[in-house]
């Protein structure tokens, strides 16, 4: 759900031209549709998965949330079946939701939910939606739990399954657009917030109110299951409003340098102070988490399918996340920004190394469209992996191998449609992908996104700009930066040195008198061991 918030966006554009380097890919990846007659279109939804087959639940029929209140999350864009996908078969089943008690059936329509299968029982926690119990829109304060096979097996042969639903209610799991991960045996409810009432752009205070209040913390409980009756041990949370002030997002599971189990939480929305996604990423273990400033991701942000797979001789793990919503796309070796946060193609991985170092890199590969936000990477079980099912990249052979699928999502006709949707420039995605995987050849190659590493996290405002240049960006240490802006053919308008600025942010303005309206420029910044370049526009 792209919840904006009470305050006005500034809308900008800035192209950042920033060098791509070649490395050879760690593997190849593509993506091949399959086709299933009759099977409809679905986004942000739970699922689970029991002999080959999936059990859909949740999420919306209709495409990106409109922005008025009386249109968007409306019930008619509810889920209120249970679906039942074969990808192998190429079949479908579905069973409405009305045999199972009201609560349950109100939770189970809402979308955003955080979902978990642990063995057979898929645990699938609060998400948002029209309560006709409340009347209202809600986010849900419930944990239903659900045996995925015999549900499966029930909706197939038209069999009742009332009884293989059970439900609990408790305040901590009325959370929507967080994610629901474990490490070992306790479980991580990462990030989401609680929103209830009608969504409005204007804010809070308009039209018809809301509430929104952002969990800002990683909860951490233990859950028991007999089969009967689930019991719920709650651990002391991390609370940060500053780092874990995220939502509708990606979390992974991750294979830690140290050989551990881990999650990585990927970018989110929005930043405390601004209404744009977050570049760092936190690191979660199963005593604490550490919030990684030193690495920035560019490519993908909201919630989209992800992969993650891990290589044991190399001690490098990789998440590749495939197209979604993002704040910058590149456009023929040129890192576009775009403030208003489009739709992407883009499929990258982001790649832990030995050292726990992190970098961004651009698969040759992309989504034929618009594709990815609020679609699910369905994993291969088949495939080996770990326990936590992050896949095991040693096991990839030369021959295209079935690692997952990709189904759904929002599939967009433009990059930005937010403030011209009216619900017809989107929709729900129906297709689905095969997601195959093999050993790279001499000639697969990755492009590094330099920016993600160098920290330096330069931002030119305004741009385009009227000659009164405003820069921002960031140090690791005490240095002299060196500020220079040169023209399209490479000769240099204005150079400066700034000397003994200090760590962490710094910013600089100055009113740049020779610029001509209607240009580019290149606007560099430079210390003693890293560079990079913007582009300027001029428009007075």
């Amino acid at each position: 759900m792209k919840f904006i918030k009470n305050y006005i966006i500034i809308s900008c554009i800035t192209l950042v031209s920033l060098p791509l380097f070649s490395q050879t890919a760690p593997f190849e990846i593509s993506i091949e549709p399959i086709n299933i007659s009759g099977l409809g279109g679905i986004q942000s939804y739970a699922y689970g998965q029991a002999n080959g087959k999936w059990l859909i639940i949740g999420g919306r029929l209709d495409g990106l949330h409109r922005r008025q209140p009386w249109a968007s999350f409306d019930v008619a864009g509810h889920n209120n079946q249970l679906l039942v996908v074969d990808p192998v078969s190429l079949q479908k089943w579905s069973a409405p939701l009305t045999s199972l008690p009201t609560s349950i059936q109100e939770q189970l329509s809402s979308t955003n939910m955080e979902f978990y299968q642990e063995g057979d029982y898929l645990y699938c926690i609060g998400g948002y939606g029209f309560s006709p119990t409340e009347n209202d829109h809600t986010t849900f304060d419930k944990l239903t739990a659900i045996k995925v096979s015999d549900v499966v097996n029930g909706i197939i042969n038209n069999t009742t399954i009332s009884t293989f639903f059970r439900q609990i209610t408790d305040t901590q799991f009325q959370v929507t657009g967080g994610r629901l991960k474990k490490i070992n045996n306790t479980y991580f409810l990462l990030g989401g917030q609680k929103f209830i009432g009608k969504y409005n752009p204007m804010g809070p205070n308009n039209g018809p109110g809301f509430v929104q209040e952002y969990t800002n913390a990683i909860r951490k409980f233990n859950l028991l299951d007999d089969g009967t009756n689930i019991s719920i041990t709650h651990l002391p949370s991390h609370l940060d409003p500053t780092n874990l002030h995220r939502r509708d997002y990606n979390a992974e599971q991750q294979i830690l340098p140290n050989g551990n189990e881990g999650i990585t939480m990927f970018s989110g929305v929005f930043q405390q102070n601004v209404d744009l996604p977050f570049l760092n990423s936190v690191t979660v273990d199963d005593n604490n988490y550490t919030v990684n400033n030193t690495f920035q991701q560019y490519y993908n942000h909201y919630h989209c399918p992800v992969l993650p797979i891990y290589s044991e001789q190399e001690n490098e793990m990789h998440s590749v996340f495939f197209g979604g919503i993002a704040q910058f796309y590149d456009n023929a070796g040129t890192l576009v920004q775009d403030d208003n946060v489009p739709f992407v193609n883009t499929i990258a991985r982001v790649t832990r190394d030995n050292s726990g170092n992190m970098a961004e890199y651009k698969l040759p590969v992309e989504m034929p469209s618009l594709l990815g936000a609020g679609a699910e990477f369905i994993p291969n079980l088949n495939f080996p992996h770990f326990n936590n099912e992050v896949f095991k990249l040693d096991s990839v052979s030369t021959d295209n191998v079935l690692i997952g699928y990709i189904y759904g999502g929002i599939s967009s006709s433009q990059p930005n449609i937010f403030f011209i949707n009216d619900g017809t420039q989107s929709s729900a995605n129906n297709q689905i992908f095969k997601v195959l995987i093999k050993k790279p050849t001499v000639l697969s190659v990755d492009d590094l996104n330099e920016s993600s590493t160098n920290n330096l996290n330069l931002k030119i405002y305004p741009n385009p700009n009227d000659g009164i240049l405003k820069v921002a960006f960031n140090l690791k240490e005490v240095e002299d930066v060196k500020l220079i802006i040169y023209d399209l053919n490479g000769k240099i308008i204005d150079q400066t040195t700034l000397t003994n600025l200090s760590i962490g942010s710094n910013f600089y303005e100055k009113e740049i008198t020779k610029l001509i309206n209607g240009s580019v420029y290149f606007i560099s910044i430079e210390t003693s061991n890293t560079k990079t370049t913007h582009k300027l526009v001029v428009k007075r």
